[in-house]
């Protein structure tokens, strides 16, 4: 059992990094560069202080939508919606918490729940369609993605938008007792100085937190037990007493309120207002992380980190004539290579269990008096 564990948490990703550098090795080779002085590029710049300390606020809000898309994950549920609904609860949030001003603690707090809130309600609509008509959560999600786009599109134009003279299209700009402050002079304890810019955001406790919640959560608790249980078999749950409806409209408020924090590692550390240029893609490269990490806390952790050290890494390459794009196709690869090889290793898991078994059983059998008779 220890054995299949190693198999498929260490070796299956890391036989996926070797095959996907190995592929990317091979794009770089066709556009006549050298795979290898593009990697120690990468490498050189992405080991600075400074580059770690943006490596990490990149993987923040990676983390958080691969957590949000993996609780749907454990019960069988694709929420293919982060994307759409982090982007329409950070601009919810953004313009909440411009309104008013009271206790840093409270204000962070009071920023938090509107954007939770709003994610919750936005993943309650695939929900309630799901139980009520049947409707595939994989279709509505995708559906409500565009209507998130466009309608937070349309209320930062025509509502949210501040009324300034600058260039700078944005909602109002949040009181510092809104704001998460920077992990620095933590980091000074330790004798790190980074430049100046290189600010590890506060956000880093708030998902650790959300990291351990997710792991009692869903591993430890009575709901997480009834979560994973509906998911493997739904039939035998509903037996045992789980309502199913119940627990989908439960996962995908869960999973909607964590997919609402999603932006507010940027937007509560970096930006403090919503801008027009407001980072995407969290959502879709969550579901990545999620696959890489297995729906595992801390194997999210990491793929989130590598995601984010590739982002970080790739602005050396346009500086030294190599494409950017090598980093995406990495990363694809990646998850593609992945899914591959945690299926086969799976099987061979599987293989050497029932092998184990049967040799067990024919040991048992062998050992019993009237057979050895």
């Amino acid at each position: 059992m220890k054995t299949g564990r190693l198999l498929t948490s260490v070796v299956a990703p890391a036989i996926a990094l070797v095959i996907a550098f190995g592929i990317a090795a091979l794009a770089l080779l066709l556009v006549d560069i050298n795979p290898f002085t593009a990697y120690k590029e990468m490498w050189t710049f992405g080991t600075t202080v400074e580059s770690l300390i943006i490596t990490v606020n990149n993987a923040l809000p990676l983390f958080v939508s691969a957590l949000a898309v993996a609780v749907g994950f454990k019960m069988g549920l694709f929420n293919i919606g982060v994307e759409g609904t982090y982007l329409i609860a950070a601009l919810f949030a953004a313009y909440v918490g411009a309104q008013f001003s009271i206790t840093p603690l409270l204000h962070v707090a009071a920023i938090l729940l509107v954007a939770m809130a709003v994610g919750a309600f936005w993943a309650w609509l695939p929900a309630i369609l799901k139980v009520k008509r049947g409707v595939s959560e994989v279709i509505s999600t995708i559906m409500l993605n565009y209507i998130a786009f466009s309608l937070s599109a349309y209320l930062f134009l025509n509502v949210f938008r501040a009324e300034t003279s600058s260039l700078t299209i944005a909602t109002d700009l949040i009181p510092e007792t809104g704001w998460i402050p920077s992990l620095n002079p933590v980091l000074g304890w330790f004798g790190i100085e980074p430049r100046p810019g290189a600010n590890l955001h506060g956000f880093l406790l708030i998902a650790i937190v959300l990291g351990i919640g997710y792991h009692y959560l869903v591993n430890k608790s009575r709901f997480g037990y009834d979560l994973r249980s509906s998911g493997v078999n739904p039939a035998a749950a509903n037996a045992s007493g789980v309502d199913p409806k119940k627990m989908i409209v439960r996962t995908m408020l869960i999973s909607g309120a964590l997919a609402g924090m999603v932006g507010l590692a940027p937007l509560l550390g970096f930006y403090h207002q919503y801008p027009q240029d407001f980072p995407r893609n969290f959502g879709f490269n969550g579901i990545a992380v999620a696959l890489l990490g297995r729906n595992n806390p801390v194997g999210m952790a990491f793929g989130a980190l590598l995601f984010g050290f590739m982002q970080r890494s790739a602005l050396i390459l346009d500086l030294r004539d190599v494409p950017k794009e090598i980093v995406t196709i990495i990363q694809g690869i990646v998850v593609l290579a992945v899914v591959i090889v945690y299926e086969v290793v799976s099987k061979y898991v599987q293989r050497r269990v029932v092998a184990a078994a049967a040799e067990a059983t024919e040991a048992e059998i062998a050992q019993r008096p009237e057979v050895a008779a």
